[in-house]
């Protein structure tokens, strides 16, 4: 049954939020006109948000230019390796803290929170010693390298807390049956916190995919540059051509809203793990 006075109260709440919700959307749903547009018509005022004459050149031509591939699989690879490495080594991390019990446990968990802490670019310059130290500078692995060890500390923090919530009878049940840690962890830890996971994996691949710092400091070599880079380069290059900007940098969005809409079941479901006990 539908409650008057309680809609009318909440009335001007939604009204603001949603008032908000369309002034950030605005500039988006402007970029992805203006992509579609000729040059010419990218700055009229008013805008027209729904071209009538639509075109998928200013994609193409971004596409196409300034070597604009090459950039987009270096990202590719980059984030996907890294994403699937540091959610495997911090599944295990966050598997020993979260069951095992050993010498110095908790302090070296605590360790791992104060790194948490640090912000990143005041370790850029140790990190450019050490990667020209291990002569892994101008290097895709390298890369990779760093931003595996930089994305474990979070990630670790995160799955402990959902692995100690698994039931414990669940891997007793296994050791019995003559099953060993490492089974229980293929068969049973991982399956069972696949919400967790996949929440982590869209938080790395994110912020893998659009880090900018890292990626300049470490990468001199053209030809192995990544996106962040590449769409610097280009707005710096296509300044004024607002259209072909705009186009390439929804390209450079396509492959996060896939990756979190392919994940967002399992993401919404970690989100919510943990604010109830069972």
């Amino acid at each position: 049954m539908f409650r008057f006075k309680p809609f009318i109260r909440k009335f001007p709440i939604h009204l603001i939020l949603s008032l908000g919700g369309l002034v950030m959307l605005f500039p988006f749903v402007w970029m992805i006109s203006s992509a579609f547009k000729p040059n010419l018509f990218v700055i009229e005022i008013p805008p027209e948000l729904f071209p009538k004459d639509a075109s998928f050149e200013n994609f193409i031509q971004a596409w196409n230019a300034n070597n604009f591939q090459r950039y987009f699989l270096n990202s590719s690879l980059v984030a996907v390796t890294a994403t699937f490495f540091v959610v495997l080594f911090s599944a295990m991390a966050a598997y020993a803290f979260a069951r095992f019990k050993f010498p110095g446990k908790e302090a070296i968990f605590f360790t791992f929170l104060l790194v948490m802490m640090v912000p990143s670019i005041i370790a850029i310059v140790p990190q450019f010693i050490l990667m020209k130290a291990l002569n892994l500078r101008n290097s895709l692995w390298g890369l990779i390298l760093i931003y595996v060890a930089t994305g474990l500390s979070l990630n670790m923090f995160l799955l402990r807390g959902f692995f100690e919530q698994i039931p414990h009878e669940l891997e007793e049940a296994v050791l019995i049956d003559g099953g060993n840690y490492l089974t229980i962890f293929g068969t049973i830890i991982l399956p069972l916190s696949t919400p967790a996971l996949a929440t982590v994996s869209i938080f790395s691949f994110m912020g893998f995919w659009d880090e900018f710092v890292m990626a300049l400091t470490f990468i001199d070599d053209p030809a192995k540059r990544t996106l962040p880079i590449a769409i610097a380069l280009f707005q710096g290059q296509h300044g004024t051509q607002w259209g072909l900007v705009f186009a390439a940098s929804l390209i450079a969005l396509v492959p996060v809203f896939l990756f979190f809409f392919s994940m967002q079941r399992y993401f919404v479901g970690g989100l919510t793990t943990g604010a109830f006990k069972g």
